[in-house]
C-alpha cells in the first residue's frame, strides 16, 4: 500500500506554537504517512539559523521565500512542488497558506485539503471575514479548529463554515518533569529564588510589558525567566530598568532545551493580549509546573483548573495576585494529569490521520 503525502503549509518556519505543532505532526506521523512542509516566507538558511531544530530535517522541507503583497510565483511554486512530490493530502495552517495552498492544491488535482484556525482574532475584521469566505468557497477544505472557543468564533464569522475541533498537543514523553536544581543549574538562573517562567515570543501580543509590571510588584526574592526572542527584547530589558528589577529577570533568547526551561520553573505565566490554544502552557503543566494564563483565545482549555489560574489580560495587579497564590499554594495534585487527558500529542496525530483516511470535501 503506497503511503499517503502530506504536505503542509505554514507561513513562516520559525519558532512558535503553529510551527512546532507542524514539526511535531511532521516527526511523529505514522509509518505509513510521509509529511513534508512548506514555508511561504523565509529562507532555508535563516530558518535553521534562527531555529537549529530543523536541521536534521532540511530534505522534507521547502521555502518559497515569499514577496510582500501577492506573489503568483510563490503559488506557482506550490504546484510545482506538489506535483514533483506527489501529495495527495494538503494541510495549511491560517488563512495565507490557505489561501496558496489551497489553490495550489485544486490546481494539482489535490482533492483532500484540511486547514487548521488556529486562533479567530482576525476574523473580528470585516475584510479578513470576506476574504476567508471567499478562499473557502473555492478551496472547500476540511475546517479544524484547535479549540472550542475557536470553532465557535468560526462559526459565528461565517455561518457556513462547520469546524472540527481537534485541540492541539505536546509530546507528552519529552515534556517530563525533572529535578528542578539541575535544569536551573543548566539554564544558569538562581538555584533557590522562587522563580516565574515565560516562554513566548518577545512580541506585544504576547504581553511582557503586563508581566514586568506583575513581577515589580512581588517580593524581590522572585526572579522571571523569558524564553524566547523577538523585536522588543531591548524595550523590555530597558522597562525592567525602569521598575527597578533588571537583576531579577533573566533573558534566555530562543531556548532549544525548552523541558528543562519548564523544569527549572516554579510556576509558567502566558501574559498574552491574544491566544489561539497555545503549547507552552501545555509544555509547563506537563512538567509539572502550574500555569497562570490571561483569560483570551483558548486559554481556558489550556490550563488544569485545580491548579493553575486564569485572569483578565492587560492587568499586572491580577497578574501579581494570581502568581503570588501559585508560589504559595501546596497542591498535592499534578496538572501533568490534565496535560496526558486533554493534550497529549499522539491524541492529536491520531484525529489528523483520521482525517486524511476520510472522504474529501466536495
Amino acid at each position: 500500500m503506497a503511503k499517503r503525502r502530506v504536505f503542509q503549509i505554514v507561513q513562516h518556519l520559525q519558532p512558535g506554537g503553529i510551527e512546532t505543532m507542524a514539526l511535531d505532526l511532521m516527526l511523529r506521523a505514522s509509518p505509513e504517512t510521509d509529511v513534508f512542509i512548506a514555508s511561504l516566507e523565509g529562507t532555508r538558511d535563516d530558518a535553521v539559523r534562527q531555529w537549529p531544530r530543523l536541521r536534521p530535517y532540511q530534505k522534507r522541507l521547502h521555502f518559497l521565500e515569499k514577496k510582500p503583497g501577492h506573489d503568483i510565483s510563490a503559488l506557482y511554486q506550490l504546484w510545482q512542488l506538489m506535483v514533483k512530490e506527489r501529495i495527495d493530502i494538503v494541510h495549511t495552517h491560517h488563512i495565507g497558506p490557505m489561501l496558496y495552498g489551497g489553490i495550489a492544491a485544486r490546481l494539482s488535482n489535490v482533492n483532500r485539503i484540511i486547514h487548521t484556525e488556529h486562533d479567530a482574532w482576525h476574523l473580528q475584521d470585516a475584510k479578513r471575514r470576506r476574504l476567508q469566505r471567499w478562499i473557502m468557497k473555492m478551496v472547500r477544505p476540511t475546517m479544524v479548529a484547535d479549540a472550542e472557543m475557536v470553532a465557535g468564533a468560526v462559526r459565528d464569522a461565517i455561518p457556513s463554515a462547520t469546524p472540527i475541533v481537534i485541540p492541539n498537543g505536546i509530546d507528552t514523553s519529552r515534556f517530563i518533569p525533572g529535578d528542578p536544581a539541575d535544569a536551573r543549574r543548566r539554564m544558569e538562573l538562581p538555584v533557590v529564588s522562587p522563580i516565574i517562567g515565560c516562554a513566548a515570543r518577545l512580541e506585544s501580543v504576547k504581553g511582557h510589558r503586563f508581566l514586568l509590571e506583575a513581577v515589580a510588584r512581588l517580593p524581590p526574592v522572585i526572579h522571571l525567566a523569558l524564553a524566547g526572542g523577538g523585536s522588543l527584547r531591548e524595550d523590555l530589558k530597558q522597562r525592567t530598568i525602569e521598575l527597578g528589577i533588571e537583576e531579577r529577570v533573566h533573558f534566555l533568547g530562543l531556548v532549544e532545551d525548552m523541558p528543562t526551561f519548564h523544569q527549572a520553573i516554579d510556576v509558567f505565566c502566558l501574559p498574552s493580549e491574544k491566544e489561539g490554544l497555545p503549547l507552552s502552557p501545555l509544555e509547563a503543566q506537563a512538567c509539572g509546573i502550574p500555569a497562570v494564563l490571561t483569560d483570551v483565545g483558548g486559554c481556558r482549555e489550556a490550563v488544569c483548573e485545580e491548579t493553575g489560574y486564569l485572569v483578565p489580560p492587560n492587568s499586572p495587579a491580577s497578574l501579581a495576585s494570581a502568581l503570588s497564590a501559585a508560589l504559595s499554594k501546596k497542591n498535592p495534585k499534578s496538572p501533568r494529569e490534565f496535560v496526558l487527558r486533554h493534550g497529549d500529542l499522539q491524541q492529536t496525530i491520531s484525529a489528523y490521520e483520521r482525517l486524511h483516511g476520510a472522504e474529501p470535501a466536495n
